[in-house]
């Protein structure tokens, strides 16, 4: 019988809130735009192995 995944909330870097996203331990994001409806607070970030890192964009 398989065992089930576990499945996470992503957190918001910012506040540490649940934001609406939802990963598994293998998942993989890059440039992965990131809104948290607690702070709203609106990030690109990436994810890789369990970590989370915050994409600082240069100001336009």
């Amino acid at each position: 019988m398989e065992e089930k995944e576990k499945i996470k909330w992503l957190c918001c870097p910012k506040c540490g809130g649940k934001t609406r996203t939802q990963i598994r331990s293998h998942t993989v994001l890059e440039d992965f735009p990131l809104f948290c409806p607690k702070c709203k607070y609106t990030c690109v970030i990436y994810f890789k192995d369990g970590k989370t890192e915050e994409i600082k964009m240069p100001d336009a």
